[in-house]
């Protein structure tokens, strides 16, 4: 696996083929829990580390598997991940492990997860396999960051406030009031407002890809030789 694959694969994750803007999967999380930054940001480091090692868990076993019981046996090796990491943030992230609830056990039935391990992972070997679940996981965490960051500033009027749940109380001081004696805007922190606002973004990434795409065009007809003239008659 060399330099360039791993670039196409991140540039899929990320961009190309990003989960939350251009697959639209995984909407549960995006819509419920991405009404601040901290949360969003946690929940989906959780998910790229569950992605990452159900891809790199599912490859090398693929050839081993019956394909008749093939769903069955990833759901079981993502479920047995997904408890390793909500125990974990049980015992050292608890104020955030009770803030985001049920939605640390659903990481077992986002679609997302399975979806890459049976598109990806069930095909391909050890390597490309996990560089494909930490791009799919960033790209998903990203978004979800950015979301987060949009609602907490237009719900709360602040920024990284409740660092403190995850990092302890030294990050309390994190906390940003980006609109100084704000009210609130109750719309922007409910899934109506998730969806506003996602709909912005998916919108600002299609005018981006198009934007390109014409300028790739434009560059294109630049360099293309221009045909020589018909010579004159006599």
């Amino acid at each position: 696996m060399n330099i360039n694959e791993i670039k196409e694969i991140f540039h899929n994750g990320i961009w190309k083929q990003n989960t939350g803007l251009v697959q639209l999967l995984g909407m549960c999380p995006l819509l419920a829990v991405s009404n601040s930054v901290v949360n969003a940001l946690s929940l989906g480091l959780a998910t790229t580390l569950v992605m990452t090692l159900s891809n790199a868990t599912v490859s090398p076993v693929r050839n081993y598997v019956p394909n008749e019981i093939r769903i069955p046996v990833y759901i079981l090796i993502i479920a047995v991940l997904v408890t390793v990491v909500q125990y974990a943030m049980n015992a050292y992230m608890y104020g955030l492990y009770v803030v985001l609830g049920i939605f640390i056990p659903l990481i077992v039935t986002n679609c997302i997860v399975l979806a890459r391990v049976e598109a990806f992972a069930g095909k391909n070997p050890l390597l490309p396999s996990a560089v494909d679940g930490f791009a799919m996981g960033i790209g998903l965490t990203l978004v979800l960051t950015l979301l987060g960051g949009m609602r907490e500033v237009l719900g709360h009027g602040t920024l990284f406030a409740g660092f403190d749940l995850a990092l302890g109380d030294f990050a309390k001081s994190w906390t940003l009031t980006i609109i100084p004696d704000y009210h609130g805007f109750l719309l922007a922190i409910l899934p109506p407002g998730a969806f506003i606002c996602l709909g912005l973004m998916i919108a600002a990434r299609n005018w981006l890809v198009l934007r390109g795409e014409q300028k790739a065009r434009a560059k294109k007809l630049q360099m293309k030789p221009t045909p020589p003239a018909p010579a004159a008659t006599a």
